[in-house]
């Protein structure tokens, strides 16, 4: 078996991925050849890992992956051991299986990634990219003996290969347009695909607030639905220096100014529903302290992260229209801008560039930098560019990432802001160049 992961990379991408297929991943309504078949096979040979320990399941159109953080973060500081899977990564594959917040290493990787390989090789069977990646979590969270499971979900919800794990709490941050053509009644079905992963004995958490959704989510099943502004909410959400000041209200109790060093109102009503499942995790209400501190040690690359001054250039992985309104609002809200407002964007089919920009309110820009995601789903910077240019904004096109985020650098003075944002796989390659993995 290999020890290299530079190979069993390399095996590992001769599979089938959806993140990185040409067409995209199936949307909502249409299972498009999604199954848990193969998933639910793999995880019975590997003598079921998926099943080692209680799981916190999230969900949701967008905050899922900083609510996973928070929520990680908050069962860390009560002293058990947290085994975190997020998708997809930004720099490193690694990023996406954690311990108590620290990557894989390449070695166990490698070595876990060995052993599926040896098993589809005896079983003559083929699994998915993210299937294997995600078994490859399972064994090793089941191998390191993690107290508890935070999973991701990587699409939509009830067909991802995180599924086959049973949830102990069920998170859904929200419902947004992501995985659809935007036909029928687009929001009930993604609604549903979502709500696909609440078991019989979950507790669900429930971030989504739109009246005609929740009878979709309370149909699911779940033992128990904790709903926000009912039961919970961020009741102070406001601007702090380096982050947000909060009081989070849940069914147990207040928690008083809690210090969030993220950026962005968003990011407090995310840390309400983090908080939530965290309380439903343990049935009781957590020391204020530990909260406190909990949150302090949240951070989420990637996600309005600042990673230079002067110029300020910010990475904001915002790819669909919510997350590229909630971006515009939270520059408008949490920075003040004296110079130039200079956008670095790029984005993956089947984005339409003008409805994008439109969300990021680039028509404010006074610059953008259109660029190509390193993906087989990335538009063409010259597309994005032209989207810009019918807006009145002057454009210039950089195809590659880095040299992108160079030039918008390279004529911005110390007063003007960069913002790169678009894709994940955008900032990404910009944090490749600006922050070294």
């Amino acid at each position: 078996m290999r020890s290299d992961l530079r190979h069993a990379q390399a095996w590992l991408d001769s599979h089938l991925n959806w993140e990185a297929a040409a067409g995209g991943p199936p949307r909502a309504g249409s299972t498009g050849g999604l199954s848990l078949q193969r998933m639910e096979a793999l995880v019975e040979v590997l003598g079921h890992p998926e099943r080692a320990c209680p799981v916190v399941h999230v969900t949701g159109t967008n905050g899922k992956g900083s609510t996973a953080r928070m929520i990680s973060a908050l069962v860390a500081e009560t002293g058990l051991t947290v085994g975190t899977y997020l998708s997809p990564h930004l720099q490193r594959i690694n990023e996406r299986i954690s311990r108590n917040g620290e990557s894989i290493s390449d070695e166990d990787l490698a070595r876990v990634l060995g052993d599926l390989e040896h098993l589809e090789s005896l079983t003559g069977t083929t699994n998915s990219w993210f299937e294997l990646i995600t078994a490859a979590a399972f064994a090793w969270f089941a191998e390191v003996a993690v107290d508890v499971m935070v999973l991701e979900v990587g699409m939509l919800g009830r067909f991802d290969a995180t599924n086959v794990a049973d949830a102990a709490v069920a998170v859904l941050t929200n419902v947004g347009s992501d995985h659809t053509d935007f036909s029928g009644d687009w929001r009930a079905a993604i609604a549903s695909e979502k709500a696909g992963i609440v078991k019989a004995e979950s507790i669900l958490v429930l971030g989504e607030t739109d009246p005609g959704l929740l009878p979709i989510f309370y149909g699911a099943g779940a033992a128990e639905v904790i709903e926000r502004e009912r039961d919970f909410e961020a009741e102070r959400n406001e601007l702090a220096v380096g982050g947000r000041l909060l009081d989070l209200r849940t069914p147990s109790r207040l928690y008083e100014e809690v210090f969030l060093p993220l950026h962005g109102a968003h990011q407090g009503d995310n840390a309400a529903v983090a908080l939530a499942a965290v309380e439903a995790f343990f049935g009781q209400p957590l020391d204020e302290e530990l909260v406190q501190a909990g949150f302090a040690g949240v951070r989420v690359p990637g996600r309005f992260e600042i990673v230079h001054r002067d110029p300020l250039v910010i990475l904001d992985g915002a790819h669909n229209l919510e997350g590229a309104s909630v971006a515009a609002a939270t520059l408008e809200s949490d920075f003040h801008v004296s110079g130039d407002r200079i956008l670095v964007v790029g984005m993956l089919s089947p984005r339409d560039p003008t409805a994008l920009l439109d969300s990021l309110e680039a028509g404010q820009a006074d610059l953008i930098v259109a660029c190509t995601p390193p993906s087989p789903r990335a538009v063409p910077a010259q597309e994005v560019a032209a989207a810009a240019a019918a807006m009145g904004v002057r454009t210039l096109v950089e195809p590659d990432v880095a040299r992108a985020v160079e030039r918008a650098m390279q004529g911005a003075s110390s007063d003007d802001l960069v913002l790169v944002t678009g894709s994940l796989y955008v900032v990404g390659a910009a944090r490749d160049a600006l922050v070294p993995g």
